[in-house]
Formats: C-alpha cells, sequence, structure tokens
C-alpha cells in the first residue's frame, strides 16, 4: 500500500518538487475514493481543498441558464482537480462529479496555503504550477462553451 508520501511523488503534478517539500505536503494531504454520481463540488460553493487524481474520471461542469450543469471537461488519473482554493475569494469556478469510481489525494487548501506563505521559493513553484492548470481549464472551458454557443460557419459574415 502507499503512503501519502509515495502518492505525492508518483503524480506528475509534482514531479521535481523537491523532497523536503513534498514531506510537509503531506502534512495536509489524505487518500479519497469517490464513487460514480458523487458531486464534490459546485460553482460558486467555497473552495476548501484541491485533488491530485490518481485513478478514475472526474467530470467538470459549469451551470448554464436553461441548460443546467454542462461539461466541460473531464479529468482523469495525472490530473489536478481545483485552482480556485489558491484565489480569493476562494470560491469555485466550476462544478465536479465523478463519472467513474475515482482516487485521488485531496489536500487542505488552508494548510497549503499557509505553507505557500511561509516559503516564498515554495509558494512560487506551487502557483505557477497552478496557473497551467488554470490556463488549461479556462481553455477547456472556452472550447466548450464555443461549441454550444457559436454561430455555424455559414451563418459567419464574408471577411475580407
Amino acid at each position: 500500500m502507499m503512503t501519502p508520501l509515495d502518492m505525492l511523488r508518483a503524480h506528475p503534478f509534482l514531479a521535481g518538487v523537491p523532497e523536503p517539500w513534498l514531506i510537509r505536503l503531506t502534512g495536509y494531504a489524505r487518500p479519497v475514493v469517490w464513487h460514480p454520481g458523487h458531486r464534490l463540488f459546485r460553482a460558486g460553493q467555497p473552495a476548501e481543498r484541491f485533488w491530485l487524481v490518481r485513478g478514475g474520471e472526474v467530470a467538470l461542469d459549469v451551470p448554464v441558464p436553461g441548460r443546467g450543469d454542462v461539461g466541460i471537461e473531464a479529468i482523469g488519473p495525472g490530473g489536478v482537480l481545483g485552482w480556485s482554493w489558491l484565489f480569493p475569494p476562494y470560491r469555485w469556478q466550476f462544478g465536479a462529479v465523478a463519472v467513474r469510481r475515482s482516487t485521488a489525494v485531496e489536500f487542505t487548501a488552508v494548510g497549503v496555503r499557509r505553507l505557500m506563505e511561509s516559503d516564498d521559493a515554495f509558494g512560487r513553484q506551487l502557483t505557477t504550477r497552478f496557473m497551467s492548470v488554470v490556463v488549461d481549464r479556462l481553455q477547456a472551458a472556452r472550447v466548450r462553451l464555443l461549441d454550444l454557443y457559436g454561430y455555424p460557419t455559414a451563418a459567419l459574415p464574408p471577411t475580407g
């Protein structure tokens, strides 16, 4: 059985992070399992945790008036779930629900923020890694919303 430290060492998101930082992170980490249909959070709720997905699949969604929760991206093994915990006002920008039985390492956001504040180099390292996740998420949301609301090519005015 893997320890939380082994789980952190094995996750691609933390590749290259110095061992002392991984050890400090384990103080705020625990393994979790979700079953299909389990709702992790909804857009607008307080963001108090984040996860490194180890197995399974979690769908991100966004509430769309008149359409309900619309899927925008699936997060699988090696993925990161949650970045809203890092930026005030600490509210989820999207929702998430387990599609299949999923395993992850869950982190307590307030503790990790404290670690980041106490060590500038560690804080920069994690912030940089999470900003990459933010950019990927927002790009996926943009593409999905264009799929939903984009204009058919024939309806676009001619260019040139």
